[in-house]
């Protein structure tokens, strides 16, 4: 035990060493070439981003938090708003891995949902959707009238029915999840069990959900602050188009995707960053929902051939690596600063959020008769918010350019606070369940062949 524990110790030492020295040498580059905006730059805060995020989430790992926090810590401290060792070009240069990511993330989640599991709980997913959603968007929504007044600049001096609109707006993005910090968690964790597949179930499925009710929520809330407009439904058969095409896109992909594993089965990395980047692209100009596409692809690919499980092996083999640079960009893109000056409105509608999801999960539990792990810990995987709540922000910027930048400055500064808490209490659920298996083996580890659970 001792001999584990100096190994431990002098590991931890190394890794911090390492971490110095990572942090050293990128201060040196950067002072030496300031300004140095080109492809050697950008690889070196590649590089800086893989090896300092690594090495964060290795040490702070002995306070039993997801290796994500790390990633997001490591981004933060070296990005523009504290150490500015990356610089908010570099990390917009950076875009395209998100791309990737994203596109993989889906995938993984559509490979994670398996059709037995989700028919087994079925009423219990359908029954927190409703809980959720209803008590989200009404409570949150209603703190939000109650701050606007005296707490939210940009909201002080509208109309009532004006504050009722931005609320209705606001409660929608806060009932948004998190796929990203979902399936960040559980591929440290490799986590299995009840837990798992309702958190997998229940955050994959919310995308559609909150998507539907972004459009009506837009369709309300522009006639309450424009009393010229009217309700159309224009919008709903423009919705209806994009998740029935999506789907469409995506059983096809997923359909393709089984035949070329089952009778070609390689180059499989080749395969999937062509996804990311090219049928991303083809998705977005057809105006088609990537994120919902591909998860539906994932979908089918695991639960109509039997190629299910070598296709999450090679996602999970790609994105070990891209999670990293993903997760740290995401922290060095953080608005400290933002966050500086709103943190008392975000803190309290973060809050509220928090307290509304913990008492929707205790009562959807209860309706739905729920196994214990999900009703003590079913709350703690919906707390995480990140890119997919940013991107609704800037679709509502778009939609209101009155007050659509200064509604976004409160998401970013909400979610910030949401990205880095709600990891953390999904990674502890995790652990008090004993649903965690360990986390992924190191990227030296990769080519070593893992044993299968029987």
């Amino acid at each position: 035990m001792s001999a584990q524990t100096a190994k431990g110790i002098r590991t931890r030492a190394y890794d911090a060493l390492s971490l110095a020295i990572v942090f050293a040498l990128l201060w040196f580059s950067t002072t030496l070439g300031p300004g140095a905006q080109d492809a050697a730059s950008l690889v070196a805060g590649l590089g800086f981003l893989l090896l300092a995020g690594t090495l964060t989430s290795e040490l702070i790992e002995v306070l039993r938090v997801p290796h994500l926090t790390g990633y997001l810590v490591a981004g933060m401290v070296a990005g523009p708003h504290v150490l500015h060792l990356i610089s908010h070009e570099s990390v917009k240069r950076l875009e395209p891995v998100n791309t990737l990511t994203l596109a993989l993330i889906a995938l993984a989640g559509g490979c994670e949902l398996r059709v037995d599991a989700l028919r087994a709980g079925l009423r219990s997913l359908a029954v927190a959707m409703v809980v959720q959603s209803v008590l989200g968007l009404l409570v949150v929504g209603s703190v939000f009238m109650i701050a606007a007044p005296a707490m939210i600049p940009f909201a002080k001096d509208m109309p009532l029915a004006a504050v009722f609109g931005v609320a209705l707006l606001w409660g929608v993005l806060a009932i948004s999840r998190s796929p990203s910090a979902t399936l960040g968690v559980l591929s440290q964790t490799r986590a299995q069990g009840p837990l798992t597949t309702f958190t997998l179930g229940f955050v994959m499925s919310s995308d559609v959900v909150v998507v539907i009710l972004l459009a009506g929520a837009i369709g309300v809330a522009r006639p309450l602050m424009d009393p010229s407009a009217v309700l159309s439904l224009q919008a709903f058969g423009a919705l209806g188009h994009e998740i029935v095409g999506s789907v469409a896109v995506g059983t096809t992909l997923g359909l393709i995707l089984a035949v070329y594993l089952k009778l070609i089965g390689r180059q499989l990395l080749v395969v999937l960053i062509a996804l990311g980047f090219g049928a991303t692209e083809v998705l977005r100009y057809l105006h088609f929902d990537p994120v919902l596409a591909f998860l539906v692809a994932g979908f089918v690919v695991q639960n109509l051939s039997k190629q299910g499980d070598r296709f999450m092996h090679a996602i999970e083999g790609a994105s070990g690596v891209v999670y990293v640079v993903f997760f740290a960009s995401a922290g060095a893109h953080l608005d400290l600063p933002l966050l500086k000056d709103l943190w008392p409105v975000a803190l309290l509608l973060a809050g509220s959020r928090a307290l509304v999801t913990f008492g929707a999960a205790k009562l959807s539990s209860r309706i739905a008769n729920d196994p214990p792990r999900i009703r003590t810990w079913g709350w703690a995987p919906l707390i995480s918010q990140a890119g997919l709540t940013l991107g609704l922000s800037a679709v509502i910027a778009r939609e209101f350019p009155a007050f659509g930048e200064s509604f976004r400055a409160l998401a970013i500064a909400t979610v910030a606070m949401n990205e880095v808490a709600g990891p953390i209490f999904f990674k502890l659920a995790l652990d008090r369940t004993e649903e965690s298996r360990g986390h992924a083996p190191a990227l030296a580890e990769a080519d070593e062949p893992e044993p299968r659970a029987p």
